[in-house]
């Protein structure tokens, strides 16, 4: 999965950066806002453009509430009992999280996955793109 920022969305439409901003807001191109950036799918903007070999995903972007949103792998995943305990790699650093075993089977959870850690508060959550 690639994602883009705005920016990198703006030169791929050749268009001006705040004209992609306000597509996006307007619900025009497909996008997920993280703070206050705005990401983009690659693989969406491609297939809106008509680009040979490129397909719209069907999953819809995830909004949270939440601000405070760290992309990584997880490198380690251990499930024991009603517990499974996820690593995830984030850059040069190394975030856990502790979640139920139904959670980490419904979101299906493997070593190598692209997840994001949301932290609220003193809660980290799992989540990953595509999971219902």
């Amino acid at each position: 999965m690639s994602t883009l920022t705005a920016e990198e969305a703006a030169a791929l439409l050749r268009l001006n950066v705040k004209r992609v901003q306000i597509l996006a807001r307007a619900g025009k191109l497909p996008a997920a806002r993280v703070g206050r950036k705005w990401l983009f799918r690659r693989q969406d903007l491609e297939a809106m453009l008509g680009a040979p070999g490129a397909v719209a995903t069907s999953q819809p972007i995830m909004s949270l509430s939440a601000r405070n949103r760290l992309c990584g792998t997880i490198s380690r995943l251990t499930v024991d009992g009603l517990m499974a305990e996820v690593h995830v790699s984030i850059g040069d650093q190394e975030l856990v999280s502790v979640i139920t075993r139904g959670a980490a089977e419904q979101l299906g959870l493997r070593v190598g996955d692209e997840v994001f850690a949301v932290v609220k508060s003193t809660e980290v959550m799992i989540g990953k793109e595509g999971a219902e």
